[in-house]
């Protein structure tokens, strides 16, 4: 702690934001360029240091913030990109996209305005990739043990690296043609660059960690694949098992919800994700405009998350001529409710990046709570024109009599959530999983596969979980290499959060060392 007084004498102020017509003609981040430096380590100066530090609680992974706020407030920057590394694989990859449930269950938000906790932890990651502090770390001695990690989102990236430390052999198998997962193709770079996925796919490897991409694991009939960075083709889940001494599955939960109403099969109705995937692929150079560009349409998110908000900046940059954002919850008031009290993480109203850019856009927010769809209308050549909604009660949903309106739409994006890992392609009955009640892969609490027919398999992340937070997703992959650590070597000295899967995400979590 660097002032006893700081959180008295120094008011909450956030790093600000690009203005917003600056940032609308552009792919680059939220905050492009350096963080003020300045300015965050004043902020970190305002942790209290607290006996009980909740935030340790509110956030998965453990993160030692009032280490690393301490350091920052001190501007010793060295020794605080270490201390954010000890429990946190991808710092700068939670600075930009975690909702900060550390920020609620800061002891100063209990009356008063929480430490800028992610605007601290992405100024540390910032400034140490600057400084050339993102160095390889491999083993000092590799063991004959091999592992296979299937996906290569923030789950199968943190527990691949974990495992390559620990001096284990392991690939990494990427069905898309690019490393990543959802942080390459599901995110956009305003929100992160991808380059910061280069930086760090590049540290693995140097590592020893090896990927092979355009590996469709499941129902395979052309082998294993090649070495890194080679195509896979279609992998036999099988014949992977027989060659690793452990598998970890951790493919995310890619199976979209659906929105069973009349209309549905209209032209210009999609899932979010493949109007994402797409937006991104335009960044990467892959084709000059997206199939499904927001150019110049009336644009209809049906959804209220994250994923929603994602597709609203996304269509505001391509142009679109209008954009609402439906949510079925109804509106939160501005301050924590009494059925979620500190320190857990609270419905409020807030306010996206993008919410604020289609604020200052049509001087409005572009979202419609409480509204429910009743169907979709097409003009005679199938294309969607129009959106019917219904206002819906907070309680069980049921429709409002007399509020039905008509919404126009060219283009309608269903970000309505994921129900777990996708069912085809043959990953689950190749490797003998179980599906569990929620539709997501059985595993016991080590992370292991349930039921006992999957031998040696591990699952993690949102495959195993269901849709969450990556800030979840890294931390479920430390977790799991831990276990498969111990599966292979009777012991382990990785660290992991403790029944990490078994915690529902606003309740406070405990860490442990395992040895």
């Amino acid at each position: 702690m660097t002032d006893p007084f700081g959180f008295l004498r120094i008011p909450r102020e956030a790093v600000p934001a690009r203005p917003v017509e600056e940032r609308l003609g552009d792919w680059r981040e939220i905050h492009a360029g350096r963080m003020l430096l300045p300015l965050v380590s004043r902020q970190a100066g305002r942790c209290m240091d607290c006996g009980i530090p909740f935030c340790h609680n509110g956030c998965p992974l453990g993160n030692l913030i009032p280490e690393w706020n301490a350091y920052a407030a001190r501007g010793d920057w060295p020794a605080a990109y270490e201390r954010l590394h000890a429990t946190n694989n991808f710092p700068e990859v939670t600075g930009r996209l975690c909702p900060a449930p550390c920020e609620d269950a800061c002891v100063l938000a209990i009356n008063a305005d929480p430490v800028t906790i992610k605007n601290v932890e992405q100024a540390i990651a910032d400034e140490g990739l600057r400084l050339g502090y993102l160095v390889p770390r491999p083993p000092q001695r590799r063991a004959d043990t091999s592992v296979a990690v299937i996906g290569s989102g923030p789950a199968g990236l943190a527990a691949a690296q974990q495992l390559t430390r620990a001096g284990h052999r392991v690939t990494v198998y990427e069905r898309a043609d690019r490393l990543g997962g959802l942080l390459r193709y599901g995110i956009p770079g305003f929100k992160m660059e991808k380059g910061l996925l280069t930086h760090r796919i590049a540290q693995m490897a140097a590592e020893g960690t090896e990927f092979v991409t355009g590996a469709d694991v499941g129902h395979g009939d052309e082998g294993e694949g090649g070495s890194t960075g080679a195509g896979g083709g279609r992998v036999d889940a099988a014949a992977l098992r027989a060659r690793y001494d452990a598998v970890v599955v951790a493919v995310g939960a890619g199976e979209h919800r659906e929105l069973p109403v009349p209309g549905r099969t209209l032209d210009g109705i999609h899932p979010a994700m493949d109007y994402l995937t797409w937006a991104n692929r335009v960044q990467e150079g892959d084709c000059a405009e997206s199939p499904l560009s927001a150019r110049g349409r009336r644009v209809v998110v049906v959804g209220g998350g994250d994923t929603g908000s994602d597709c609203l900046g996304t269509a505001l940059r391509q142009g679109a001529l209008s954009v609402v954002q439906l949510d079925i919850n109804p509106e939160p008031g501005p301050e924590r409710p009494a059925e979620d009290p500190w320190p857990v993480y609270p419905k409020v109203y807030r306010i996206s990046h993008a919410h604020e850019e289609a604020r200052g856009r049509a001087g409005r927010d572009p979202r419609l709570f409480s509204a429910a769809t009743l169907r979709f209308d097409g003009d005679p050549a199938g294309r969607v024109r129009a959106l019917r909604l219904t206002a819906v009660e907070p309680v069980g949903r049921t429709p409002v009599a007399g509020t039905a309106q008509v919404v126009p739409a060219d283009l309608v994006l269903l970000a309505l959530g994921f129900s777990g890992p996708e069912r085809a392609g043959g990953l689950r009955e190749r490797l003998g999983l179980d599906l569990d009640e929620r539709g997501n892969f059985a595993r016991d609490a080590g992370f292991a596969a349930a039921g006992g027919r999957a031998p040696g398999v591990f699952v993690a992340g949102d495959a195993g979980r269901g849709q969450s937070l990556v800030v979840w997703a890294i931390a479920e992959g430390r977790a799991a290499a831990a276990a498969v650590d111990r599966h292979l070597t009777g012991s382990t000295c990785l660290p992991a959060p403790v029944g990490a899967h078994d915690r529902p995400m606003s309740a406070l979590g405990r860490m442990r060392y395992l040895d």
